[in-house]
């Protein structure tokens, strides 16, 4: 009997690990402030929308292995007031075999940064976003960013307490390439846990010379 019960509470502790980790995972938090703004605007700043992919890794064994059911499709609508940008993000993970560790298949994310003072030639940003809060860095340009949010209240099983984004503008090229990693952060030691690599598009405000596409039969 002994037995049996110690062998139950070993299920009902393995079963609550993984729902415990599934809600962990989740990509956004609740207790996070989003805009505090009231209204809204169509044309109210410089806007641009990203289009793109995401590919899966996860850092096994001091490497790191490709998981395609964690890829994913997103866009991004990038408000630029000045010096301060206001994105919402849209991703949708696309694969049959994705098994919800990371939160819902479809997930929306705010980022506003406040880029604020030059220090050593490089703009100082303070972010507030549904991940967490946190500081970045960027060129006066804004060609190479890298931004660090770090997770409100991690659990003590959670394999990530910050994410850091490495952003890579090439305008030119109409191109964004931008890493988001994943990292369990503890006396000043990181270790890796997820990232992903995504690669996207630009698309600006434009007029059409004509329709784009018609009914072909």
């Amino acid at each position: 009997m002994t037995k049996k019960v110690s062998k139950m509470k070993k299920v009902i502790f393995s079963a609550a690990s993984v729902i415990f980790m599934v809600l962990a995972s989740c990509s956004t938090s609740k207790q996070i402030t989003v805009p505090r703004n009231r209204s809204v605007e169509l044309d109210d700043a410089y806007t641009i929308i990203w289009n793109g992919i995401s590919k899966a890794y996860r850092y096994e064994n001091g490497q790191w292995l490709r998981v395609e059911s964690c890829d994913y499709q997103f866009d991004v609508v990038q408000k630029r007031y000045d010096n301060i940008w206001k994105s919402v993000k849209s991703l949708h993970r696309i694969h049959p075999d994705y098994d919800g560790k990371a939160g819902d298949r479809d997930q929306t994310m705010y980022f506003e940064i406040a880029y604020k003072n030059l220090i050593n030639g490089m703009v100082q940003a303070i972010i507030n976003s549904s991940l967490g809060n946190g500081i970045g860095t960027s060129d006066t340009e804004f060609r190479k960013s890298v931004l660090t949010i770090y997770v409100p209240n991690p659990g003590k099983f959670m394999p990530y307490n910050k994410f850091r984004i490495t952003q890579h503008y090439s305008y030119e090229e109409g191109v964004l390439m931008e890493t988001v990693e994943l990292i369990k952060e503890k006396n000043g030691k990181e270790t890796p846990f997820m990232k992903n690599e995504e690669t996207a598009l630009i698309f600006i405000k434009s007029k059409l010379d004509k329709v784009p596409t018609t009914f072909k039969q």
